[in-house]
């Protein structure tokens, strides 16, 4: 059976399809939280990090759906808000020196875009509806 090897993936075939980066994101996410400590902080750092993640994907793919432009910039806030959420609790980590540092920049660098991307999607869309 082969691995999936992300690295060579995204370096092969660039990947510019926004879902797939927070899909990503998310699954890289997952791996990280699995690594963090097994004690009380750990545990409530790594389910606060694994829901904000989480939830700003799956609003992310709410957005594609949506039936109005208004309610599509609705769920692109609330995946921006989750993405932030996200982005502070990576800061936190970082703090702590949770984990590996290299791992945690990364993760933190990948939120980052994401919430610049997404904050240009939305502001775009809303000048759309003006």
């Amino acid at each position: 059976m082969t691995t999936f090897n992300k690295e060579d993936y995204f370096m092969n075939n660039k990947v510019f399809d926004l879902e797939e980066r927070l899909v990503s994101v998310e699954g890289d996410i997952i791996l990280f939280c699995k690594k963090l400590p097994n004690d009380l902080c750990g545990e409530y750092d790594a389910n606060q990090l694994l829901r904000s993640a989480g939830s700003s994907t799956l609003n992310f793919g709410e957005a594609q759906g949506a039936q109005t432009v208004k309610d599509k910039i609705f769920k692109l806030s609330l995946s921006l808000k989750e993405l932030k959420e996200s982005r502070v609790s990576l800061k936190m980590l970082n703090m702590l020196q949770f984990e590996n540092a290299g791992e945690r920049d990364s993760l933190l660098n990948e939120v980052e875009q994401l919430i610049k991307i997404i904050a240009t999607i939305k502001k775009n869309k809303r000048q759309s509806i003006q």
